[in-house]
């Protein structure tokens, strides 16, 4: 049965005219028209399919919640797509992408019953997540150089935007007390649970490693924080969103949990040419030559040799730790 209340069209049509409204003015006609066009046409997509699942039982307020995210993010990265110079034939297929998983992340966490800033910081992450790693993959299929995905990977419209609300909000000496800012939807919360005092040892180095985050590329962060496991990554996530954290740690105990983290993280291992030669080995074992050919098509000339030369018991000269890395990437494509 169609969710009842719910005219999709209509509440797409009316989150494109407000998002006109907030193109960047510098962008050209076509650009803009970009945003805007993405924007509706996802929004759409995604209005439809929900007001025709007769499975998820969404009402009208969470169908149309779900829509706006996806059309809010559209809007956001459709922005940070254009600012990144990368070729426009590339940005249809990472929104896709994009929207996809907001989508599926959204269905998923609003039918748990997940409180509403646990849903939007779980999308912002996967967001950023699969906009990176699309990024990484048109870098490792050569389209693109380091330079180009290094200033594609730092374009973030909606941190801008908060960073432009926060300059706002600190012109009008407005106190650390408001309710938080939200960047239509994309919220980030101003915790207020302090990290000190009874707090656990294991939330105070969440909290020390979310003070490093603060100060590194947000593409760095992004690499770590999917290291952690999810309940994890969004406790950092959160205190990230602390204006105030400094003041909430103290340097003794920020140090203290970095002395501990630095003795308990794994020792290094080391990446001889033979270990990788066994590697690439063990990876491929059991892959015919010609399948193997095929997988390997889209890649540079220097993975394909790499891989071969290591069939062969002979190690290609590839930096040991580039190497390690290919071979994970192909463990990772079997």
């Amino acid at each position: 049965m169609a969710i009842q209340g719910f005219n999709y069209q209509e509440f797409a049509q009316n989150l494109t005219a407000q998002a006109q409204e907030l193109v960047p003015q510098d962008f050209a006609d076509n650009e803009k028209q970009y945003v805007v066009n993405t924007l509706l046409n996802f929004s759409t997509l995604a209005g439809e399919a929900l007001y025709n699942d007769t499975e998820s039982n969404f009402n009208a307020d969470q169908a149309m919640m779900i829509t706006q995210i996806i059309a809010e993010w559209a809007f956001h990265k459709s922005v940070d797509l254009i600012r990144s110079k990368l070729p426009q034939e590339f940005w249809d297929p990472i929104m896709q992408k994009i929207a996809f998983t907001i989508f599926e992340i959204a269905k998923q966490t609003f039918k748990q019953g997940l409180p509403q800033d646990q849903i939007l910081q779980l999308i912002e992450h996967h967001v950023k997540k699969t906009y990176l790693d699309a990024i990484a993959e048109l870098k490792d299929k050569g389209f693109i150089d380091d330079g180009l995905m290094e200033q594609a990977s730092k374009q973030s419209n909606i941190d801008a935007m908060m960073q432009q609300m926060s300059e706002e909000q600190a012109a009008a000496e407005q106190t650390q007390s408001a309710p938080p800012q939200s960047t239509g939807g994309v919220t980030q919360p101003a915790a207020q649970t302090p990290v000190q005092g009874g707090s656990s040892p294991k939330i105070l180095k969440l909290a020390t490693v979310a003070l490093l985050f603060q100060k590194m590329k947000q593409e760095k962060v992004q690499t770590f924080l999917n290291k952690f496991n999810p309940e994890d990554a969004q406790t950092v996530i959160k205190y990230m969103g602390m204006q105030d954290l400094e003041s909430r740690v103290s340097v003794n105990t920020a140090l203290k949990c970095l002395n501990e983290i630095r003795t308990n993280l794994p020792k290094a291992q080391e990446l001889s040419p033979s270990k990788i030669v066994a590697k690439l080995q063990k990876v491929t074992e059991g892959i015919e030559r010609q399948q193997l050919e095929t997988m390997l098509k889209p890649e540079r000339m220097k993975v394909k040799r790499l891989v071969f030369n290591a069939l062969e018991g002979e190690y290609y000269e590839v930096a040991p730790k580039v190497a390690n890395i290919i071979a994970t990437h192909i463990q990772d494509s079997v």
